[in-house]
C-alpha cells in the first residue's frame, strides 16, 4: 500500500483538488491532516504519472509525496542546518558582517548547487573571514539568524514520540551548538572554526564535515539507537546532503536546489518543516508547540 500525500501553505490546498485526483487515481477515501492545507489518501501502487501530475501541482504551490505507507512514521530525525533548520547560510552571514559578502554568497551557492567541492569551497569562504573578532560570532547569531518555520513543532512532536534528534551541518559549531539548545535536538555535529587571540584565524579544523561525513553520522547514530536507516527521516537543501538524503528512510528536499531535487523522490517546496510531520501521517491536531 502507497500514501499520497497533499500539502499547502495553510489556505491554500483546495478540497475540490484533492478529490479530483483522487478519484482520477482510484484513491481511498480522503483524510484531511489539516483543513485546507495537507490531505492524504491510501493507493494500491505508484501511479504512471506521478511526476507529470507533481509538476502540474507545483505549479498550483502545492506539494505532492507518493510514498510507501508502511513505516512512514520514523523514530529519528536527522536535520542539515543552514537554509534547513534556520532560514539563512551562517558562513554567509558571517561574510556580510566581515564585508565580503558577495564573493562568499556567490560561492556558498555554487557548492550547494554541486557546481563546487564542498570542502575546497568551504575552505576557500573561511579564509575570507580572516581577523573576524570572535564576538561577531554571537552578534551574527542574536541579530541576523532567525528559525526555518515548523521546526519547533517538527522537533517536539517527534521527540514527544521517543523520536530521536540529530543536527549535522557543513557549517560550524558556534552555530549548530546554539540551535541545537534552541531547538531540543539531542546532537549536533559540524565543523570548528578556528580562533587565535579572540579572532578567526580563516582555517577550519580538519578534517572536514562534508557530504560523507553526514552518512557516517547516519550509519553511527543509527547503530547507537539499535535502530535501522529506514527509520530516519532526514532533510537538507544541498548538494553535500544528498548521502544522507538518499540513504535514509525517507530523504526530504526542502526548498532545495534543483540539482538536488533531481535527485530526490520526496520535494518540499511550498509547505515548511511541519510538512515533515503530514509525511509521517500526523495531523496538525497532533503537533506538539
Amino acid at each position: 500500500m502507497f500514501t499520497a500525500t497533499l500539502i499547502a501553505r495553510p489556505g491554500g490546498l483546495d478540497p475540490a483538488l484533492v478529490e479530483s485526483l483522487r478519484n482520477a487515481w482510484g484513491g481511498g477515501d480522503a483524510v484531511w491532516l489539516a483543513a485546507d492545507e495537507a490531505a492524504e489518501f491510501g493507493l494500491t501502487q505508484i501511479p504512471g504519472n506521478q511526476w507529470e501530475v507533481w509538476q502540474d501541482l507545483q505549479n498550483l504551490a502545492v506539494d505532492l509525496v507518493v510514498q510507501q505507507t508502511n513505516g512512514r512514521t520514523k523514530k529519528m530525525l536527522l536535520a542539515d542546518m543552514d537554509s534547513t533548520m534556520i532560514q539563512q547560510e551562517c558562513i554567509d552571514e558571517l561574510a556580510e558582517v566581515a564585508g565580503v559578502g558577495d564573493q562568499v554568497r556567490g560561492i556558498t551557492a555554487r557548492a550547494m548547487n554541486g557546481e563546487l567541492d564542498f570542502d575546497g569551497a568551504l575552505t576557500e569562504r573561511v579564509s575570507l573571514l580572516k581577523g573576524l573578532p570572535e564576538g561577531m560570532i554571537h552578534q551574527v547569531l542574536e541579530t541576523r539568524i532567525t528559525l526555518m518555520p515548523g521546526g519547533a513543532e517538527l522537533l517536539a512532536t517527534m521527540k514527544a514520540q521517543n523520536g530521536y534528534a540529530a543536527l549535522v551541518s557543513g557549517g560550524f559549531t558556534a552555530f549548530t551548538g546554539a540551535i541545537a539548545h534552541r531547538l531540543g535536538f539531542d546532537e549536533h555535529r559540524a565543523n570548528t572554526l578556528l580562533l587565535a587571540g579572540g579572532a578567526l584565524t580563516g582555517a577550519v579544523a580538519q578534517p572536514i564535515l562534508g557530504r560523507e561525513a553526514k552518512v557516517s553520522a547516519l550509519e553511527e547514530i543509527t547503530a547507537q539507537l539499535g535502530i535501522t536507516e529506514a527509520d530516519v527521516i532526514a532533510v537538507g537543501d544541498g548538494a553535500n546532503d544528498l548521502g544522507m538524503l538518499g540513504r535514509a528512510g525517507t530523504g526530504v528536499a526542502l526548498h532545495a536546489k534543483p540539482s538536488v531535487q533531481a535527485q530526490c523522490q520526496v520535494r518540499v517546496n511550498h509547505g515548511d518543516l511541519t510538512a515533515l510531520l503530514f509525511l509521517q501521517g500526523y495531523a496538525r491536531s497532533d503537533f506538539v508547540t
